[in-house]
């Protein structure tokens, strides 16, 4: 990869997030809802923190920080940096204010565009340029954070206010789920080619798979909401002993978002309040739904590896709803951050829809080997007590969409554009 191409990659992110906060109100950008929700403006510094951190500071002599208290503020976990300020104090945060914060972009900005002009024959140029994609990489997780995040906070307000002006389109009745087979064998999984991936996809290995089916598309509405009616959040046959814990201590009766109004049934998107269409995918739903659910439905949840066979056999009939422009920049209009129904025939919704919770638990592959210093501390860290999502969601940029990428949140999360794809 050309240091022009990575130069343009990093100017089209960076401009990109600034575009989708275009339709926020002054108010919305200290927003936290919750202590795993972060706040828009947050996330805005925080991307600025992680070039000046691990690229800045450490290849440019004599740079100079806006502030040097912003490594403590915009730290989110790294303990080789230093301290951190509290995660779920991070709304509380009203100075810098957002003008500081747009500020320091912009010194970031400078100095990393005059960082990479000048890399070419640097003795740091391997590091520098990987560190630089990993941070371009990072910022469009964050990009997608923001919407995850933003939607959380804007939900327990009780005037259900828009990020985004639009209307959801009722759609026709969907095909009940048909099955794929897939037969048992030696297969390889894990990251092989030659572009970007993080750490946690690699190495490439192999593992047994016996004879499997998955269902063709995702778990929709009105599914999910036969289990409801079947008394599902009621019935403790139906759960693993920690979800159970969780629905009778957070009183879950349907997933996150859904909102019953004058016995009119209701969601709450990034367009405000609409009405549920029955045929849409399920989303905003944990791990422990996810499980649920499936058991209900005489079925399971698949594995991670199943679920990388299934995307890498080359089946699917890719639905997303982003387009990615030609610098590289994640584009997600705000009009498509909602799942869309099933379309055509085959495999569908594998990605652009919802992250799909799998069975398997977050774990290191064979061999895995964090790199070295702080920035090791990227994924491995996190490899306890979180289950695997694949796919992408509506709100996940094109460019990440890629069969190897391993998701992870606890089973108890729900915020997130999550889903549920069967298999037997």
């Amino acid at each position: 990869m050309s240091i022009d191409s990575v130069a343009a990659r990093y100017v089209a992110t960076r401009q990109h997030f600034l575009r989708i906060c275009e339709p926020l109100e002054i108010e919305d950008y200290g927003l936290q809802a919750a202590e795993f929700a972060s706040p828009p403006k947050w996330h805005l510094a925080h991307t600025s923190w992680f070039f000046e951190t691990f690229l800045l500071k450490p290849f440019v002599p004599g740079y100079k920080p806006v502030d040097s208290l912003y490594e403590v503020l915009f730290n989110s976990y790294y303990n080789g940096i230093g301290a951190q300020h509290p995660r779920g104090q991070r709304g509380l945060l009203s100075r810098p204010s957002l003008a500081d914060i747009f500020a320091y972009r912009e010194h970031v900005d400078r100095a990393m565009l005059l960082l990479l002009n000048a890399v070419t024959g640097h003795e740091d140029e391997e590091t520098i340029v990987a560190r630089t994609v990993l941070g371009i990489e990072h910022e469009r997780q964050h990009q997608e954070l923001f919407f995850t995040d933003l939607k959380c906070s804007l939900g327990v307000n009780p005037l259900y206010p828009r990020y985004s002006a639009g209307e959801l389109e009722e759609q026709g009745e969907v095909s009940p789920a048909c099955w794929t087979a897939f037969e048992e064998g030696l297969i390889e999984i894990g990251y092989a080619g030659d572009g970007f991936c993080f750490d946690n996809e690699q190495p490439r290995h192999r593992a047994y798979l016996e004879a499997f089916e998955v269902a063709n598309r995702l778990v929709t509405n009105s599914e999910y909401q036969a289990f409801v009616n079947d008394g599902g959040y009621e019935r403790p046959e139906l759960w693993l002993a920690d979800g159970w814990a969780t629905v009778q201590r957070e009183q879950w009766r349907s997933p996150l978002h859904w909102v019953d109004h004058d016995d009119e049934p209701l969601e709450f998107t990034l367009m405000g309040l609409q009405p549920r269409i029955l045929a849409r995918p399920v989303t905003h739903v944990s791990g422990y739904e996810a499980d649920a659910y499936a058991r209900w439905a005489e079925a399971r949840l698949p594995t991670e590896v199943e679920w990388e066979h299934v995307a890498a056999m080359g089946k699917a009939e890719e639905s997303g709803t982003a387009m990615e422009t030609a610098e590289g920049s994640s584009d997600v209009s705000p009009l498509s951050c909602h799942p869309g129904p099933a379309v055509g025939d085959g495999l569908q919704q594998l990605y652009g829809a919802c992250w799909q919770w799998t069975q398997s638990a977050y774990s290191p592959y064979p061999g895995f080997s964090a790199s070295a210093g702080a920035i090791g501390e990227y994924n491995g860290k996190f490899m306890s007590n979180q289950w695997v999502l694949r796919g992408g969601s509506c709100v996940t940029p094109p460019s990440q969409a890629r069969p190897t990428y391993r998701n992870f949140f606890y089973p108890q999360d729900r915020w997130q554009f999550s889903g549920i794809r069967l298999a037997r």
